[in-house]
């Protein structure tokens, strides 16, 4: 008897399920939902923590979750990856931050945290981007701000990535130079008119990094994996699946380094690719 290996599916979600941070198109929902009762296993692959994961989004039900940019993941609710910075390098990553007055925030895999000057800060920012008219800009920006708890609180120990935001420019740049020696730095996903923001990760943990471990771990071949996203921070995932999707609403550089491309978010972009791909 033949036995027809199973299909995985990996799918960001911000700018690739959710809009704006709060809208999913039907359509996404029913293509997931109906893959996972034909068989296929679909996993998120996001860049958030776990606990920032929008509540609609674990509604609709997922096989497991790889988090925090590859950090973190989930298998059949098994943990297979914890691999937090070590604290030489989150002290290293905050002094870059202090030095050059870059706003930022640290993620554990529980959640989000900020000084207070920060998350009012990105509440500005993203209060400025909700009054553009629609339209005008990509449809990749988080538009609902973490669910931040103080910076005072945290446990360093356990953090497992950052994000910063920076009026300048060269921000990305500048951090790619002077941490690029140990860390993983890529453009983040807010359109900052005259600014820019990136995500801070350990050098060679990456979503791609993690769906290896997931998938050694399932027994699945990667030529049986997709991976569906928009973001700077799905290029290894890009690399590592036998297909990799480019949304729609991505940018054309990303477009370029993927295998293909699908429709925007709200156009169906997850329930056209996994049609194409068969399954659904």
């Amino acid at each position: 008897m033949i036995v027809t290996p199973p299909r995985i599916a990996f799918l960001d979600v911000d700018g690739t399920i959710l809009d704006h941070g709060t809208t999913i198109a039907p359509s996404t929902v029913a293509a997931i939902r109906t893959a996972r009762e034909r068989g296929a296993l679909v996993y998120l692959s996001t860049g958030r923590s776990a606990g920032d994961i929008h509540p609609a989004v674990r509604e609709i039900g997922f096989d497991g979750a790889i988090t925090n940019g590859g950090a973190y993941a989930i298998a059949g609710g098994e943990e297979i990856v914890a691999d937090p910075m070590p604290a030489d390098a989150v002290d290293r990553l905050e002094r870059f931050f202090r030095s050059h007055d870059i706003h930022y925030f640290l993620q554990t895999e529980e959640a989000v945290y900020a000084s207070a000057e920060v998350q009012a800060a990105v509440a500005a920012m993203l209060s400025s981007l909700r009054s553009r008219p629609a339209g005008d800009g990509p449809q990749t920006a988080p538009q609902v701000a973490p669910r931040f708890r103080d910076l005072a609180t945290i446990d360093r120990a356990r953090v497992a990535k950052a994000v910063f935001l920076s009026d300048s420019t060269d921000a990305v740049s500048r951090a790619q130079s002077e941490l690029g020696d140990r860390f993983h730095v890529v453009p983040g996903s807010i359109p900052l008119p005259g600014g820019t923001n990136g995500e801070i990760g350990m050098q060679g943990v990456t979503k791609g990094s993690a769906i290896t471990a997931v998938l050694d771990h399932l027994g699945i071949d990667a030529a049986d994996a997709i991976g569906i996203g928009d973001s700077w921070n799905d290029v290894e995932m890009f690399q590592v699946c036998g297909t990799g999707i480019a949304m729609g609403n991505a940018a054309q550089e990303l477009k370029d380094l993927a295998d293909e491309v699908t429709t925007a978010v709200l156009d169906d972009g997850i329930h056209n690719a996994f049609a194409r791909h068969g399954f659904i």
